[in-house]
């Protein structure tokens, strides 16, 4: 996992970034939680989407949002966040300019970014949301939701109750042509304590399901 530093529109921003040894894979990029609440490109749950992707054979990318850690700037409440997370996928855009595909990954605030990202670069071919916050943020600029993915949500929450998510999924679902993966982890709170396991499971399941599909 070498360190990747690389510029951003408020400064250098930190990453991470294992290469995939096939040839043009596809690109994955996962972004971290609410900065202010502890959010890193360490936490446990981007770690682990981080190392799904790897085993996957993707070209993964985790970096800190500015302020955070080594990245420089300071919190921007979501705007200055997503112009990160605009320049990490450049930046991963840069050294692989053969990949087949690209996909974006977030956990709580970074699932939030991760889906407007989403709406603003239609290379992004498919997601993976983990406790993505419907009740803490406004989802409704998805309308209509450019791409299929998954959605991973704890029906112990504490931060986001279960039933909005429930409803931002059936909402993304219902649109033309979108085909959402809506799981839920039993016992698990938003942090995913003791389920992390379950997490990385669903997600090599739905990687390996999505990947099969494409190649057929």
């Amino acid at each position: 996992m070498p360190e990747v530093i690389f510029n951003g529109a408020d400064g250098r921003l930190e990453g991470r970034y294992q290469q995939s040894k096939r040839l043009n894979a596809p690109l994955a990029l996962l972004l971290h939680p609410h900065p202010q609440h502890g959010g890193t490109m360490n936490n446990r749950v981007v770690y682990a989407l981080y190392q799904c992707f790897v085993r996957a054979g993707f070209s993964a990318l985790r970096f800190n949002f500015r302020g955070v850690g080594r990245s420089q700037g300071r919190f921007d409440n979501g705007q200055g966040e997503l112009s990160d997370a605009a320049s990490a996928l450049d930046w991963m855009q840069a050294q692989n300019p053969n990949s087949s595909g690209c996909w974006i990954g977030g956990f709580s605030f970074g699932a939030w970014i991760a889906m407007q990202l989403l709406m603003r670069r239609p290379e992004i071919s498919a997601f993976i949301t983990v406790a993505p916050p419907a009740s803490l943020h406004d989802f409704t600029f998805l309308a209509p939701c450019p791409a299929s993915g998954l959605i991973i949500h704890g029906d112990k929450d504490e931060l986001v109750p279960l039933a909005s998510v429930e409803k931002l999924s059936q909402k993304l679902a219902s649109q033309k042509n979108i085909v959402i993966d809506y799981q839920v982890i039993r016992g698990s709170d938003h942090f995913f304590r003791s389920y992390l396991d379950a997490v990385e499971e669903t997600v090599d399941g739905y990687l390996k399901k999505m990947l099969t599909k494409a190649a057929a």
